[in-house]
């Protein structure tokens, strides 16, 4: 097998009309390491055959399902086989299509959460775990440049010990009930069956989470949760609020809402040490904001000189060119690409490659899930993160 040769994606998912598709190809395919080799679409044949059309791909690289796709592509010889199965469907469809692709000797590209529930989240850790296989869990928000700074930073001790963390997440689009007016989006994300028990808290409060621990560095040990309902007639929460308890004494609130009429996409972290504090948002994501005591407020910028190496390794413009939410997609695939070319290469990855979510931070995520859901249950709230595999 050509050890220089770009990466080919099978996807699952991302048939017509789906957003997160086609936001992960311009993603992988922005630095010419990855090309999109075959797909399965969608789970109705004539949708994939169309949507294999639109992308200009073979007509015998489009399939009826993954089954067949995993299946044939194994048939193809190794060099024009699919290297990578990217998997970009609800919830109730990420377990047994990354199984599968695991098991038949793929490298796996999956968007977050890990799966809908806690029982197929530990089975599938283990079956990741066991195998040699590389796996991608595209928690976005942490491929931003300036947000890997503020973790280099915190890692380095520039804002002291760590003592409180805010992370919020809030969005307005469910602030009616979008999923009776044939909104494919608001269908999916408020059933269930499909997204799982927990609503907004599971589709956004994850990434909050992930947020949270991937820039402290620091990892939650017990939660006090409440979720709501604010919209009437919805199965599952649509807002949420979790009080965290850090494993160095920190304390932490993470706020997620999907009804906060009129907001954006505004993800924003602040997190506050003994000798100082940071604060990021996604609607200004090429600006970190850093605070010493008796100092004014420094405003680091993204593409300059004096950034550390993790957010240096992942900008792609000089300062002013702004760099957003695709590019970020972009830095994990890239990196997730680089460590794939130095195995084969029989290479030792730099370590700032290394740096993109995976099986650990899957089973994470949907252990936060569990807990929150437990928690709001329950009238003893705090309740402690166990994550157990």
């Amino acid at each position: 097998m050509s050890t220089n040769k770009k990466l080919k994606i099978g996807l699952v998912g991302g048939g017509p009309g789906s957003f997160i598709g086609a936001i992960h190809l311009n993603g992988a395919l922005m630095d010419g390491l990855f090309e999109l080799a075959a797909g399965a679409f969608s789970s109705n044949p004539e949708k994939s055959r169309k949507r294999g059309e639109e992308l200009r791909l073979n007509p015998s690289r489009v399939y009826s399902s993954y089954d067949e796709m995993f299946e044939k592509e194994l048939q193809l010889p190794e060099d024009e086989r699919i290297d990578v199965v990217v998997i970009v469907t609800p919830n109730n469809v990420h377990f047994d299509p990354t199984a599968k692709a695991i098991r038949a000797g793929f490298h796996v590209v999956l968007d977050k959460p890990l799966t809908l529930n806690y029982q197929e989240a530990k089975e599938l850790y283990h079956i990741v775990s066991n195998s040699d296989r590389k796996f991608l869990l595209t928690h976005t928000y942490s491929g931003y440049p300036m947000i890997k700074q503020a973790k280099q930073m915190i890692e380095e001790g520039k804002l002291g010990k760590i003592h409180k963390v805010y992370v919020e997440y809030p969005q307005g689009w469910l602030y009616k009930l979008l999923e009776k007016e044939d909104n494919k989006q608001a269908e999916w994300r408020t059933d269930p069956k499909r997204n799982g028990m927990a609503g907004c808290m599971g589709d956004i409060g994850t990434h909050a989470f992930h947020l949270a621990e991937y820039v402290s560095g620091q990892k939650v040990e017990k939660i006090c949760a409440d979720l709501y309902i604010k919209v009437e007639g919805r199965p599952i929460d649509d807002d949420g609020v979790v009080l965290m308890r850090f494993e160095n004494g920190a304390s932490g609130v993470l706020m997620a809402s999907q009804t906060d009429t009129g907001l954006e996409n505004n993800l924003k972290i602040r997190v506050f040490g003994d000798k100082g504090g940071i604060e990021w948002q996604q609607e200004d994501n090429n600006s970190l904001i850093v605070r010493y005591p008796g100092q004014p407020a420094q405003i680091f910028r993204a593409g300059t000189g004096y950034l550390g190496s993790l957010a240096q390794e992942n900008t792609r413009t000089p300062a002013g060119h702004p760099e957003g939410y695709v590019e970020a997609f972009a830095n994990l695939y890239r990196n997730f690409a680089r460590c794939i070319y130095a195995e084969r290469n029989g290479e030792t990855p730099k370590e700032e490659w290394k740096d993109f979510p995976g099986i650990e931070d899957g089973i994470r995520g949907m252990a936060f899930i569990e807990h929150v859901l437990k928690s709001t249950e329950t009238e003893y709230k705090w309740t402690p993160f166990v994550v157990e595999k």
